[in-house]
């Protein structure tokens, strides 16, 4: 055996079926024991060619053919060379006694024997007499490549080896423990001194008993981990589990490449075991011992016909009856497996019994590849599937999102990110985040939170803690409440911001906040159902004063309606969809500030006209080219701001004059070529901006504008400017850049209140020295170009650089 050993040692075919020991658990039994078959088989191919280039093959002897002239002697004769005493009784005549027995004489030396054995070897012998054990090593080769095919191609390995790997992973996870024992009814964090839990000695005996994958187990077994709180290493170990989990998931379960490969070496191992048993059945019989051998070499060896023995028929007969009973046996296997591939819907898992058992509903089913592989792995040890399956649920997916928040945001963080927002309250921002961290209710002091682009947040019980809690923000982010928090908010929330893509970013509960004064929503509101989200009543909602809405609206809900006689603020800011049927709005009677922006108004809406308590009204960003609707204003005697900037109209109308309670006044970006004399009759403005207009002069009325602190005239076409505009001395801000202007007046003094002062873009040559009597004017409060400002005296230029 040594020898054997040394000539053709199995070592050398170990690479055709070795893969990594962690392979193991997608080996089911069959391929376990069709694994040691092939060994077996491996072994006999092994032992017949050993025994063939060891051993001489066939022993020949020629067999002498009897001649006509020739005489044989006869049995008397050799009776009585063999028995001397017998001659005097013979009738023959005496001959020499022999007393030494001899054989056939064939003149034959040793090279002509061989050259014998070797003719009689290559034409007499049955091929199959010769090459058997070298059949049995091809076929068996073939068995075991075709075995393990799957572990070596590029394109079902790294499928493999990438699931083997998470599957370690998720096995040896302390999260996994803690998540089993959760739904288990243990509390990880009170019953660490208690006895050891029973499924971790079960899992230890599974494992030593199973041989799993062998660093797993022998870590498991050695380190014998504990239901405890996870730290921080181990809880991001964990979310990055999930993460790998969910992008191989999306990868597998795209095709089915795995078990493709593994019904089709399953069936060429059928066919050739059925190949195998056929032909080696008929000739087995082939195998004899004794075998004659006619070849035409008589004028070589003098003999044309030999006897020949083959040494190795009845051994290698017997190892052919023994291949083809391990080849039965392995046949029989491969077609049970072929039964379990064809006869179950391998291509789909479902983990019911691991929802059943551990509680954890939320755990999907899978397909293709992915469902495959985990059937494999059931063959093996079920308990990996389930511990797996953890790493598959949302909801333990967010418990560890959950725990790592509280290990990254503690109080003392949370209260360091505070800040002041635009209420002037007490503010703290989250984004993308996977949810709230419970330290959050332990920062009593928050007064607002604001949440940006986060899913499936849950808004717990414990916000009942922040009891100065009164302002929220959502932006698209899907928050479910605890019923507890619902009531909370219902009876504390005052400011509620909603930005929204889909419904599901549109928490029902906001419909019930009794006390919520300020609601701003941000999304699609279209009355198209079946593209946009309908809002529902806000009828509940008694306390709503300021109701702001960016979408898409072509008339005004009637669910904004339900509430119109408390409002007081209401803004539409569209998305420059067509706004009609303004009809309700005569049903806001208390409203003080009106917002209708980017709304392709063509006319001012007349439900505007009887808003007889409206201050402040916006219609910027319109299609307006007239608005000789304006008469309709006088109506409106408090009105204070009316803001029609961005639009197209071409001039102002006069009835302008009649709304003499006007002090904010925006005509800019607009079309308007001439300024009418009755505009400044308004004498309460106090901001007027008529910039980026046609406008070419400026009437000298508007020097009864005493009370007018903002200026602007910027990108027009002013060539020259009225002195009566300087005895508007309340001038705070001028702005008359890039206009046409080629001289600025002395009388700039007049403006002692001046503090912004703009005039880039002109044509002047020189700026007067007057300037020196605008003592709170800077340098950063003058827009000009930089050689200009060199032509003032030194003086002023210092006096506006130290201020």
């Amino acid at each position: 055996m040594l020898r054997m050993g040394a000539m053709i040692p199995v070592t050398e075919f170990r690479q055709f079926s070795e893969q990594q020991p962690a392979f193991r658990v997608l080996k089911p039994w069959w391929d376990v024991f069709t694994d040691y078959l092939s060994v077996a088989m491996l072994m006999i191919g092994v032992f017949g060619c050993t025994l063939q280039v060891m051993q001489d093959k066939v022993i020949c002897l020629p067999k002498r053919m009897s001649l006509p002239n020739e005489t044989v002697p006869s049995q008397n004769t050799s009776e009585i060379m063999l028995d001397p005493t017998l001659a005097p009784h013979a009738n023959f005549s005496p001959e020499p006694v022999v007393h030494e027995m001899k054989g056939l004489k064939t003149n034959l030396d040793l090279q002509q024997y061989n050259y014998i054995n070797q003719m009689c070897y290559d034409r007499a012998l049955h091929w199959y007499a010769k090459y058997f054990p070298y059949l049995v090593l091809i076929h068996t080769i073939i068995f075991m490549v075709c075995s393990n095919f799957w572990f070596k191609f590029p394109g079902s390995s790294s499928k493999i080896e990438h699931f083997i790997s998470i599957l370690g992973k998720c096995f040896d996870s302390p999260w996994t423990t803690r998540a089993l024992s959760e739904v288990s009814g243990d509390n990880p964090e009170k019953k660490e001194s208690k006895k050891p839990n029973l499924n971790i000695s079960t899992l230890e005996s599974n494992l030593e008993e199973s041989h799993s994958l062998r660093s797993i187990a022998e870590k498991f077994v050695v380190d014998k981990p504990a239901a405890r709180a996870l730290d921080k290493k181990e809880g991001e170990q964990a979310k990055a589990l999930f993460e790998r989990v969910k992008k191989f998931r999306l990868h597998v379960e795209e095709g089915e490449l795995l078990y493709i490969m593994y019904v089709r070496q399953t069936v060429l191992k059928v066919l050739k075991f059925i190949l195998i048993i056929i032909y080696n059945s008929n000739l087995v019989p082939h195998v004899r011992m004794n075998v004659m051998c006619n070849v035409d070499i008589q004028d070589m060896t003098g003999y044309k016909h030999f006897f020949c023995n083959h040494t190795m028929a009845d051994l290698f007969s017997k190892l052919s009856y023994c291949y083809l009973c391990f080849v039965s046996v392995y046949g029989l296997t491969c077609l049970y497996t072929s039964i379990w591939l064809f006869y179950r819907s391998l291509k789909e898992y479902s983990f019911e019994y691991v929802r059943q058992e551990t509680g954890i509903d939320d755990i999907p089913d899978v397909k293709n590849d992915f469902a495959f592989m985990l059937h494999m792995i059931d063959q093996y040890d079920p308990l990996y599937s389930k511990r797996f399956a953890v790493f598959l649920s949302e909801v333990s997916e967010n418990k560890l999102k959950q725990l790592n928040l509280n290990h990254e945001l503690t109080a003392e963080k949370l209260r360091q990110r505070l800040q002041i927002n635009s209420s002037n309250r007490l503010e703290l921002k989250f984004f993308m985040l996977s949810g709230l961290p419970d330290t959050i209710f332990e920062v009593t002091e928050l007064q607002s939170l604001k949440l940006e682009i986060m899913n499936n947040v849950t808004i717990p019980a414990a916000i009942a803690q922040l009891e100065d809690l009164q302002e929220l923000s959502l932006y698209q982010c899907s928050v479910k409440t605890h019923t507890a928090a619902t009531s909370f908010l219902r009876e504390n929330l005052k400011i509620l911001r909603v930005k929204f893509d889909d419904s599901r970013e549109l928490p029902h509960w906001i419909y019930s906040l009794r006390n919520l004064e300020e609601l701003y929503l941000i999304g699609s509101l279209s009355p198209d159902i079946s593209k946009n989200i309908a809002l529902e009543t806000l009828r509940e909602l008694k306390s709503l004063k300021i109701l702001s809405l960016k979408s898409n609206l072509t008339k005004i809900p009637q669910s904004i309606v339900d509430v119109s006689s408390h409002l007081q603020q209401f803004c539409v800011h569209n998305d420059g969809t067509k706004l009609v049927m303004l009809n309700n709005l005569k049903k806001m009677v208390n409203l003080t500030i009106l917002e209708l922006v980017h709304s392709d108004l063509e006319r001012i809406p007349s439900g505007i006209f009887t808003l007889t308590c409206l201050q402040d009204l916006d219609l910027k960003d319109n299609n307006l080219k007239s608005i000789e609707e304006i008469v309709h204003f006088q109506q409106l005697r408090k009105l204070t701001s009316l803001k029609l900037w961005y639009n197209a109209i071409t001039y102002i109308p006069e009835n302008i004059k009649k709304l003499g309670s006007l002090e904010h006044l925006h005509f800019n970006h607009n079309k308007i070529e001439i300024l009418p004399s009755h505009l400044f009759l308004c004498n309460k403005l106090r901001y007027l901006d008529l910039s980026f207009n046609d406008i070419r002069f400026i009437p000298p009325e508007i020097g009864v504008l005493q009370s007018l602190q903002y200026f602007s005239v910027t990108c027009n076409k002013i060539e020259n400017l009225p002195d009566e505009l300087f005895f508007c001395k309340k001038l705070k801000t001028l702005k008359l850049g890039k206009n046409t202007l080629s001289l600025l007046s002395p009388k700039i003094s007049y403006l002692v209140l001046l503090t912004h002062l703009e005039l880039k873009g002109n044509h002047l040559e020189v700026l007067p020295a007057e300037l020196r009597s605008c003592r709170n004017l800077t340098r950063s409060g003058f827009v000009v170009e930089d050689n200009l400002f060199e032509t003032l005296p030194s003086d002023v230029r210092e006096q506006m650089k130290l201020e």
